[in-house]
């Protein structure tokens, strides 16, 4: 299976992608505590150096380290190609088990990308979340992508590239494109961008909110999604999500994960965001949020970003 930020899966394998055959031009390893990530680039004119590149990635692979406790894959490589006449960070895709590789993915990024472009990015982060969490079938697609959207953000509030204002107000604004809209069968059965991406980032964050407030903030879906990984449910492991979610819960000493996903996975369920963000302490003021740390769940959201 393949995972990627542009579109909802990649055709044909990593092997017909732009790139993969690409002679490579220079290699880089970056150690993550255990874990070393090779970083390949396929020739073509940048105006970034590769130093420049591979230390987005190196931030990248920190943040995945701080939320998981570790890199959640030994052995994983990652593939810069860049695009002539282009700039910005244009689309990556990640698959499990390829060529050797736990953990491959192949990001394409313009000629002509700034520093300023590449501090703005989020894809490589993204990307190297997929590495942690089984392959799922087509169906349960979802929960890859709105995994990955979720943990992102918050991973990156725990190394400190991120300020938790920023994603909390990003969350507000738009979560709710992950709501059921008319004609929604369940997120098992409704494939739009809206439901994949920011649906699956809505299953995530009721799931965190639930199980902290279960366990009086002592667990989180961190904690889940470590015991996930520790049972080798990774990327290039194929699973079904009820396996995965009932390890989750069993490391949370909850059933939040296995309940939530019976209540969504046929129907459409409608989360009240305006009264979750009150319980949060989560108030919009003008473009950014303000924190009301008198709210009942003020220190849940807190504990969501906090780092372990």
């Amino acid at each position: 299976m393949a995972v990627g930020v542009t579109s909802l899966r990649a055709q044909g394998g990593p092997q017909h992608g732009p790139g993969f055959n690409a002679p490579v031009a220079s290699t880089h390893r970056i150690d993550l505590g255990g874990t070393t990530l090779q970083v390949d680039f396929a020739g073509g004119a940048m105006d970034l150096s590769p130093d420049a590149i591979v230390e987005h990635v190196r931030k990248a692979g920190n943040a995945v380290v701080a939320y998981y406790g570790k890199f959640p894959v030994v052995g994983a490589r990652v593939l810069i190609v860049p695009v002539q006449g282009d700039r910005g960070i244009l689309q990556g895709t990640t698959w499990g088990g390829v060529r050797g590789w736990a953990g491959f993915t192949r990001m394409r990024i313009g000629q002509h990308t700034t520093q300023a472009e590449l501090d703005d990015d989020w894809m490589m982060t993204h990307e190297l979340v997929h590495m942690a969490f089984p392959s799922l079938p087509d169906d349960q697609h979802w929960m890859e992508e709105g995994l990955s959207t979720y943990v992102e953000p918050v991973a990156r509030v725990q190394t400190g590239e991120l300020k938790a204002e920023q994603i909390w107000r990003d969350m507000a604004r738009d979560m709710g494109k992950g709501e059921p809209r008319d004609g929604d069968q369940g997120i098992d059965h409704t494939h739009t961008w809206g439901r994949t991406y920011w649906g699956g980032a809505l299953f995530c964050l009721v799931a965190d909110v639930a199980i902290r407030r279960e366990t009086h903030n002592e667990k989180g879906l961190e904690d889940a999604l470590r015991a996930i990984v520790d049972e080798h449910g990774t990327i290039n492991h194929d699973w079904d999500l009820p396996k995965a979610l009932a390890i989750g819960d069993r490391a949370t000493g909850t059933q939040v994960l296995t309940n939530l996903y019976s209540e969504w996975k046929d129907k459409p369920v409608t989360v009240d965001l305006a009264k979750l963000w009150d319980e949060l302490g989560i108030k919009a003021v003008g473009g950014g949020v303000d924190f009301v740390d008198t709210a009942p769940g003020a220190e849940i959201r807190k504990g969501i970003t906090k780092a372990k």
